[in-house]
């Protein structure tokens, strides 16, 4: 499967209007006929992406939402979305595509970095941000992602200058690339095309970040 079909952008859409266990179970079928398309395509991004990069497996998330900690207590996600992992201890992050009408998307980085990973990173930036800056101001980076995304925090974090030149970066904490999709662009017969063009754009800042994070400072490996 290398196309998303009308059929599934359908669906999700009257699964937005209709989001209760009563409509979904009688649409049950096809749901089930629906994410058996969607996986056919993730399984042709995944076949895709082994060719530009070591990649684990894919997984497809689930339909049903958890609503125990949520003010939203709407059952069921209305989109499909899945993660490819990226294989070996060696390297980092991920590739992550969602479909979802009017609102596609995929992405890459890091989301949630534990405290230590955050430290390395502040402290690689600190150090020298020669390389980030190139790989974010490349021309295939910049025509398909514009900027490095992500929260950050207000003010210098704990032990760093304020006045530092890479300050901007420094306060982040979190470090995404994004590129959004119309539904025309998600139907069209060259999405798998964009999509991986896009993500082999991507190949380099997680290239980068990947040795960042398993080396010290002095470029030594800290893993085995």
């Amino acid at each position: 499967m290398t196309s998303i079909s009308k059929s599934t952008l359908d669906f999700l859409k009257a699964l937005k209007t209709n989001n209760n266990r009563d409509w979904f179970n009688e649409n049950k079928a096809a749901f089930e006929a629906e994410q058996k398309k969607v996986k056919e395509f993730y399984n042709s991004v995944m076949e895709h992406l082994k060719m530009q990069d070591l990649i684990e497996n894919v997984k497809i998330f689930r339909i049903y939402r958890d609503v125990r900690f949520s003010a939203d207590k709407t059952p069921f996600k209305p989109h499909f979305a899945g993660h490819f992992t990226r294989a070996t201890n060696k390297l980092r992050g991920g590739y992550y595509l969602r479909i979802r009408p009017g609102e596609s998307f995929l992405a890459g980085g890091f989301w949630e970095p534990n405290k230590e990973d955050l430290l390395r990173i502040r402290k690689e930036f600190e150090t020298d941000a020669t390389e980030i800056r190139a790989i974010v101001s490349a021309p295939d980076f910049k025509k398909y992602f514009g900027k490095l995304q992500g929260n950050a925090v207000k003010s210098a974090p704990r032990g760093f200058d304020k006045n530092h030149p890479n300050i901007a970066l420094i306060r982040l904490k979190q470090f995404i690339v994004t590129r959004e999709f119309t539904d025309e662009e998600v139907l069209s017969p060259n999405f798998l095309r964009e999509v991986m063009d896009s993500f082999l754009a991507m190949r380099p800042y997680l290239d980068y970040m990947s040795e960042v994070l398993t080396t010290n400072l002095n470029g030594e490996s800290i893993i085995d």
